[in-house]
């Protein structure tokens, strides 16, 4: 007897894209018909995302009730309305592989954004937003960061950016640091390295775009969690973008470009048997999961996602080989943390939630459900409603028991709760980056 879906774990199968047939239409369109087909037939995954209501909507305005009758132009209203948070695929489909019926929505989702970047489709806004690192180059000249913060703060300016460029006025966008994390970071630490059985004694910091030139702070935090802990480390000396914000465009070709940096650095610190970190979810799940299915035969990129850890995954880690400080001086009081999807889908649990509940005086308030930003999604015009609508429950949940901080590992949808709490009118909360909760509670913070 053949076995119901879902009761084995689910495994994820590599990426064909180089393949010819991966950017042919036609087939595509066959394939989406067919997943399609079993979504309507299943309707499991509708409270997740925009992608499933916008599908069952024109699957019931056909004649027949039926996929085959929607037209195939159509299809486009689905694949926007995904963003690749992952969910559907870890928690609810039950025919994910390896059930028979082999079905990857991201994945297929991921190939049609491919197909249409392929065909010049994508707009001048998205391939903008998606360039992080020449956004990026505006941090690091105080005069200029201080100008753009600035006028990026302006009513007017933000109507305008919204009519030429389509990111809505009302989202929140981040500002640029006037210094970059490398410009101050110190570069490495001289702590002698204590292995554990769990853990390598010694670690490389990815530092990521986003703190790089947006919110530095964290990575200086996270510099002042290592050496609390006498943990040496160095710095990635020229890293580039992860590739996340390509990858959800389907601009493969400019992830493979970024690859080619980022990779061979890397690697040569995972073969010297250092853990690489990341305080940024989505880059982490980027090392670990996509550039592996993407590029399953490279042996250094399979190298560096084995060296790859989340911040909190390897300091319970840590805690378990007896090498973790636990000399906290202040209490937190009441937390509400949110767990990102791309924290989610790396299958650790819960461990940043495991590591502020280690604090005395401390209590977590656990909120797992997409928050609806991810990434540049839902700053756009089009989308912007949706992500708020989509993080409703969340903004609620994170306004239970009136909380002193609320923190998620993902800042970005850290700040988008923090906005949605005020728009509901929720009591608000200092809004903390999870690795700068516990350095307060260290009594390292500043």
């Amino acid at each position: 007897m053949k076995r119901e879906g879902n009761l084995e774990a689910p495994t994820r199968h590599p990426l064909d894209w180089k393949n010819p047939e991966f950017y042919d239409q036609a087939k595509l369109d066959v394939e989406l018909e067919r997943v399609f087909d079993i979504c309507h037939g299943c309707r499991r995954c509708v409270s997740l995302c925009g992608s499933f209501p916008s599908l069952f909507d024109l699957v019931d305005a056909t004649e027949d009730g039926e996929v085959h009758g929607i037209d195939k132009k159509d299809y486009a209203a689905v694949v926007d309305q995904c963003y690749l948070c992952d969910l559907c695929y870890m928690t609810k489909c039950p025919y994910v592989p390896p059930h028979e019926w082999n079905l990857d929505f991201p994945h297929l989702m991921l190939r049609a954004k491919a197909v249409k970047h392929e065909n010049k489709g994508t707009s001048f806004r998205d391939n903008l937003l998606s360039s992080t690192d020449k956004l990026g180059s505006f941090a690091g000249i105080p005069i200029v960061t201080q100008a753009v913060n600035a006028i990026n703060k302006i009513p007017a300016v933000r109507t305008v950016m919204e009519s030429t460029l389509g990111v809505d006025k009302n989202a929140w966008i981040p500002e640029y640091a006037p210094k970059k994390f490398k410009q101050l970071a110190t570069k490495s630490s001289a702590w002698p390295v204590k292995n554990g059985t769990k853990t390598p004694g010694k670690v490389v910091i990815y530092a990521t775009c986003f703190i790089n030139y947006n919110e530095p702070g964290i990575g200086q935090d996270l510099i002042k969690l290592l050496d609390h802990n006498e943990i040496p480390y160095e710095l990635v000396n020229k890293e580039a973008c992860c590739g996340m914000p390509k990858l959800e465009l389907g601009d493969l070709n400019e992830v493979e470009k970024l690859k080619d940096i980022n990779i061979p650095q890397l690697s040569k610190f995972a073969k010297e048997g250092y853990a690489i970190l990341t305080p940024i979810p989505s880059c982490t799940l980027m090392f670990k999961q996509e550039l592996p299915l993407m590029f399953p035969d490279e042996v250094d990129v399979q190298l560096v996602k084995e060296a790859m850890w989340d911040p909190f995954e390897y300091l319970i880690a840590r805690k378990k080989d007896g090498l973790l400080k636990e000399d906290f001086k202040e209490e937190l009081g009441h937390v509400s943390y949110h767990v990102p999807c791309h924290s989610r889908v790396q299958n650790v649990g819960k461990k940043t939630a495991e590591t502020l509940e280690m604090i005395p005086g401390t209590t977590v308030n656990v909120v797992e459900r997409c928050s609806g930003h991810s990434g540049t999604w839902g700053v756009k015009k089009e989308f912007h409603a949706m992500a708020m609508k989509i993080g409703k429950p969340v903004f609620k949940n994170m306004a239970n028991n009136e909380p002193d901080y609320i923190s998620s590992d993902c800042q970005l949808a850290g700040h988008h709760i923090e906005q949605g709490m005020a728009e509901a009118g929720l009591k608000q909360a200092k809004m903390m980056h999870p690795i700068s909760l516990v350095v307060k509670a260290y009594g390292l913070a500043e």
